[in-house]
């Protein structure tokens, strides 16, 4: 059976230094930054998906062990291996919840030890696990974590939302996004503004607007940008000039 350091064996086999420095500054890793000390050995995307299905059967245990790796790319591997174990146990008919309960657990404890600490790990993960899980139940989880002074839990809180508009629900969304008006990262503006902007898309232009109608004015200007930005240009210049 395969293990943690199978992984981490195979992706040091892939790893590229320059693409390392590329990335620990692509992903703000210097002191004061959002990603400060996180470390990469320079696997990108396609490689690590590609790990991901080849060790696709990792037990539970040792996706525990990755991600506790300080390395960005044994944790991103690790939660793609969640994603499709979560889908999986979905798809089955026999003991599907009580697995379904276990992975969300599990995702939701790396969450808030501080494992799921990037943007593109949250984006690449919680709407598969999180998101899915919560469909069906109550969402106050979603509002305790965007309550959080974690710029990471608050992440997943909103992007959380992006598999509920999915099926047509944009009520957690529009919610999470008016308690969020006030934060001060500009990674939370751009997340509840491409949300908003999804809610446009998914579900109903109106709710958008509406929404728009009544916030447009204290929204932050990234996170406007972003709510606006399919839309017409007369209207969303109109829009715009609130601020």
């Amino acid at each position: 059976m395969a293990t943690a350091a199978d992984v981490r064996n195979a992706l040091a086999e892939v790893a590229n230094s320059d693409d390392a420095v590329f990335l620990q500054r692509f992903f703000k890793t210097g002191p004061g930054q959002y990603g400060a000390g996180d470390v990469f050995i320079g696997v990108r995307v396609p490689q690590a998906r590609a790990a991901a299905k080849r060790f696709r059967d990792l037990p539970l245990e040792e996706i525990g062990t990755l991600l506790g790796s300080e390395v960005h790319e044994h944790r991103l591997v690790a939660l793609i291996i969640l994603n499709a174990r979560f889908a999986a146990v979905s798809r089955a008919t026999t003991r599907a919840n009580d697995a379904r309960d276990r992975i969300a657990a599990f995702y939701l404890s790396a969450v808030r030890a501080g494992r799921v600490n990037n943007w593109d790990l949250v984006d690449s993960s919680v709407e598969f696990v999180l998101g899915e899980y919560l469909f069906d139940r109550p969402r106050d989880l979603l509002f305790a974590l965007a309550a959080s002074a974690s710029l990471w839990e608050r992440r997943v809180a909103v992007l959380a939302s992006f598999a509920l508009l999915k099926r047509g629900d944009a009520s957690t969304t529009l919610e999470l996004a008016e308690r969020l008006l006030g934060d001060r990262e500009d990674l939370i503006h751009k997340a509840v503004g491409w949300m908003l902007r999804e809610t446009g898309k998914r579900v109903d232009p109106a709710l958008l607007t509406g929404f728009l109608d009544d916030h447009a004015a204290r929204m932050p200007r990234t996170m406007l940008s972003y709510a606006t930005e399919h839309l017409d240009p007369a209207v969303r210049a109109e829009y715009r000039s609130r601020r």
